[in-house]
């Protein structure tokens, strides 16, 4: 399938050329194979006129726990531990495959009616999670979280480890690398009792090849609790010491990072992932965001998991991240536009180890064409400033995922958003509810 895009405004995230206005945009298969000013040789499959429309890279959401998308919302106005612990932790109790699959599957038409293309998850029933995703058509680094309450003898028989293994052997590189797994610990504070399980998971990673996702500081509590437990290392140096860093990773959260932390990231290549909506709702704080970029910190977006956000809307995110600091800390322009914008893409797809976040010849064609004759983004002074403060997820018009369009104005063209609805209604939320 071949498809070239006419007057194009395109925000490239290119630095060379970062705005282009009257531009021509063609994807042959799954890659962008032309941007530019001339009318690329060729016969096309389709050709779509973006007059009125913005064109920008796939927006890619750092860190999710997709199932949970059937508790949106669900134990609002508490902290972080309690809404776990009286919560979040005996309702997934409940959840078996069948609700999995729903609540992954409502998941894939919020992101990408919203222009999500690539996604990093860490939940449980990965394989319900990983056949939502090759439906679905987008990318995504899935890791079977691990947590671990007691001291073992044999991680590696520990059964959430056998899922990890089993899940690596027959999802990771799925069609062509669109799905890839990482390993995962959930957080320091979930899995203090066995150390062994760090220093086990850190080298299969290593020795894996694999990414490594894991919660980071989330909280106040659990820094300081994480201190006193290990003589004043933190999460992210605890970890360390028994190897997890190996291949860097994906540091969620990342609220309150000590200056140590923050080079320990830079040496081992960590990816911070912030998650503003969130973090405030659950009371969590704010990450010193500012203070990453300065020492040369990979910092991604995400939106969390749903119960505790209560959206996927990656814009409501770039937003956030551009103006949270110019009141925390009265530092006015510290992350930009365009600092925000970076943040949802090329960052994004560092961190996932992925080739795109850039409008650009020889990416993989992940873009996302918004309706700028929207009453909400008209006029337009600046392109890049009324993408991140004035466009919300429901601007976007059409999403496309290596060559493959999957949503347009509103049609869903790889789910059943009809069915979808009927599994979450009819079976999901009874049994989640149910004594």
């Amino acid at each position: 399938m071949s498809t070239l895009f006419t007057n194009v405004t395109a925000v490239t995230m290119d630095p060379e050329h970062p705005v282009l206005h009257g531009v021509y945009v063609a994807v042959t298969g799954p890659v962008i194979s032309y941007v530019g000013p001339d009318l690329p040789q060729g016969t096309f499959d389709r050709t779509v006129d973006c007059t009125g429309k913005v064109m920008m890279p796939g927006l890619v959401d750092s860190h999710t726990h997709v199932p949970m998308t059937i508790m949106r919302g669900f134990g609002g106005g508490h902290n972080l531990q309690d809404w776990l612990n009286n919560y979040i932790f005996p309702t997934e109790d409940k959840l078996d495959s069948r609700c999995v699959r729903a609540g992954t599957d409502l998941a894939m038409a919020d992101l990408i009616a919203g222009g999500v293309t690539c996604i990093a998850d860490m939940y449980y029933f990965c394989d319900d999670i990983a056949q939502s995703v090759a439906q679905a058509g987008i990318s995504a680094n899935l890791s079977r979280s691990v947590t671990c309450f007691e001291e073992l003898d044999d991680p590696a028989a520990f059964q959430s480890c056998v899922e990890m293994r089993e899940f690596v052997d027959k999802w990771h590189g799925y069609d062509d690398g669109r799905i890839l797994v990482d390993a995962s610990i959930h957080g320091e504070y979930t899995s203090f009792a066995c150390p062994k399980m760090w220093e086990y998971l850190g080298n299969y990673a290593g020795s894996h090849g694999l990414g490594m996702q894991v919660h980071i500081s989330e909280t106040l509590s659990e820094h300081e609790d994480c201190l006193k437990r290990h003589h004043d290392k933190t999460p992210l140096e605890i970890l360390d010491q028994y190897g997890v860093w190996q291949n860097g990773g994906i540091a969620a959260h990342c609220v309150w990072i000590s200056p140590e932390d923050r080079a320990l990231m830079v040496k081992r290549g960590i990816t911070a992932v912030h998650n503003p909506v969130s973090n405030l709702k659950l009371g969590s704080g704010v990450a010193p965001v500012p203070r990453m970029l300065e020492s040369g910190i990979n910092v991604a977006l995400g939106t969390d998991g749903v119960a505790s956000n209560n959206s996927h809307d990656m814009f409501e995110e770039m937003k956030l991240a551009a103006i949270l600091h110019n009141v925390t800390n009265r530092e006015l322009n510290t992350v930009t536009a365009r600092t925000a914008l970076h943040m949802a893409t090329v960052n994004g797809a560092k961190a996932l180890g992925r080739n795109t976040g850039v409008l650009a010849a020889g990416k993989l064609a992940d873009l996302i064409l918004l309706d700028f004759t929207a009453p909400g983004l008209t006029p337009c002074h600046d392109v890049e400033e009324n993408l991140v403060f004035s466009a919300h997820g429901s601007d976007v018009c059409m999403t496309m995922a290596r060559g493959r369009v999957l949503y347009e104005n509103g049609q869903f063209l790889t789910l059943d958003l009809d069915r979808i609805r009927s599994e979450v209604r009819d079976y999901a939320l009874p049994h989640m509810f149910c004594q």
